[in-house]
């Protein structure tokens, strides 16, 4: 199983080691981290949760503009490292249900268990981190109190999504992690509200 762990984790690499957004290789790494260790806890099949991690991006819209030629290249993959027909559905499944944009649970305790990685390496300092540099690859700019300068900010999808995930766990692993990770994140909102009405106060005091 090792072998062929590494084979896709050296295709990830390939894939991803460009990526400034947040979406990089250390953030497979991270999940396909978190999910075997959850695997482990939840009793799940390790191959397939880890392989599913590891590829949980690698045909999302958001980072490719041909998501039908990324998903032949994962069977393709899978295919070349002599994963059966039924490993392959059950990876691909688990990776198709992960988005949160989808909205849907995933139906095996693998696609779970990815969920909750993929979720918890979006919230917590490392989560705060990646919002801002994927919110810079998009133009948005942090914070308009003002709202005159865009219609959505990466405070924002704190509010949208981010403060949302903890609710949405799947394993008891999962939410306990996530409990201590939304703790983070709102001490740090209550900070960046806390200086940003204080650089306020003090421009206007110059003007």
């Amino acid at each position: 199983m090792m072998d062929r762990l590494l084979l896709i984790r050296n295709y990830v690499f390939n894939l991803f080691d460009r990526d400034v957004s947040g979406h990089d290789f250390f953030h497979m790494q991270r999940v396909a981290q978190m999910a075997q260790s959850i695997a482990v806890r939840e009793q799940a099949d390790l191959f397939i949760t880890e392989t599913a991690a590891w590829l949980h991006d690698a045909d999302d819209h958001k980072l490719f503009t041909d998501g039908e030629k990324q998903q032949r290249e994962i069977t393709e993959l899978l295919q070349s490292i002599a994963c059966s027909s039924n490993e392959i559905s059950q990876i691909k499944e688990a990776i198709r249900e992960v988005s949160f944009t989808r909205g849907a649970i995933p139906a095996s305790l693998e696609g779970k268990i990815v969920q909750d990685a993929d979720r918890l390496d979006a919230i917590g300092a490392i989560g705060i981190a990646r919002a801002f540099a994927y919110g810079a690859t998009t133009g948005q700019t942090f914070w308009d109190d003002q709202e005159t300068l865009q219609p959505y900010t990466t405070i924002q999808h704190f509010y949208d999504k981010l403060l949302k995930l903890t609710d949405m766990m799947n394993t008891d692993a999962g939410e306990a992690i996530a409990a201590q990770r939304h703790q983070f994140m709102t001490q740090f909102l209550q900070q960046f509200f806390a200086e940003w009405q204080t650089s306020n106060i003090r421009i206007g005091q110059l003007t």
